[in-house]
């Protein structure tokens, strides 16, 4: 059976460790070759072999996505490999400290929206570029957050570059989507995965109280994030862009 993501080219940011990993596994799965661009370079070697041991095809590029001059490299190597770029899954991203605004450093603030914002603005910039180069369209895919649909506090930083992400889709998305560029974010609740260990601080009361404030009564698992950036990615998906989608267990929703 031929995959949704046959024969595509696919990047995934972020991809060494969770949401990334599962998703680029998934993509893999699905027909996509698969470039894993990140900073964590044995992490990404490891998923590089998950992709290839689920018979999908990918390959490793050691790249800060905050900056300009890697990130066109990284473009144009694809472009010269691969002869273009069909998909792209702008997941990398941290979550920050947790502290209240008067606590909150201007220098944690920057640090923060370098990544999970500048950053993306970086990627979505080269990557509508390449696919306007090559004529044949395409389809991106940020990861923003519940906490880009609602305020939560402790949080300044990371909830204000993932509103950013959510405004950053809605409006590129509208600026070329008659060029057959659909663009939309996925907006994770929480999800089993690194970052919501050191969220929690592996505490179970802390971890208790999240899984009781949501609907359905648990966490995701990374790959029911990563079978819904693969549907936006598909061309199952035609008719979608600049949705900003809850992947929350209808925590967003109360």
């Amino acid at each position: 059976m031929t995959g949704m993501l046959e024969g595509k080219i696919a990047l995934v940011t972020g991809g060494s460790t969770g949401i990334g990993r599962a998703t680029s596994i998934i993509l893999g799965r699905e027909g996509a070759t698969v470039i894993i661009a990140d900073v964590q370079d044995e992490e990404g070697a490891n998923t590089v072999g998950l992709v290839r041991a689920a018979g999908g095809k990918a390959e490793y590029q050691h790249v800060d996505v905050g900056d300009f001059a890697a990130v066109s490299a990284l473009m144009l190597g694809i472009s010269e490999r691969h002869g273009g770029l069909d998909c792209a899954f702008n997941n990398a991203g941290i979550e920050g400290p947790t502290a209240k605004i008067l606590d909150y450093s201007l220098e944690q603030w920057e640090r923060v929206q370098r990544v999970n914002l500048t950053a993306v603005f970086i990627c979505m910039k080269l990557e509508v570029e390449q696919m306007m180069k090559h004529g044949r369209g395409g389809s991106i895919v940020s990861t923003a957050s519940a906490a880009g649909l609602i305020g939560i506090p402790g949080a300044c930083g990371y909830n204000a570059s993932k509103h950013g992400v959510v405004g950053l889709t809605k409006t590129v998305a509208l600026e070329y989507a008659s060029r057959n560029i659909r663009v939309n974010a996925v907006c994770p609740g929480f999800i089993e995965t690194p970052m919501l260990n050191r969220v929690t601080d592996a505490s179970v009361k802390i971890r208790d109280q999240l899984i009781n404030g949501v609907p359905m009564r648990r966490v995701a698992q990374a790959s029911e994030i990563g079978d819904a950036v693969a549907w936006l990615m598909s061309a199952r998906s035609s008719y979608v862009t600049g949705v900003a989608l809850p992947v929350d267990g209808g925590w967003v929703a109360q």
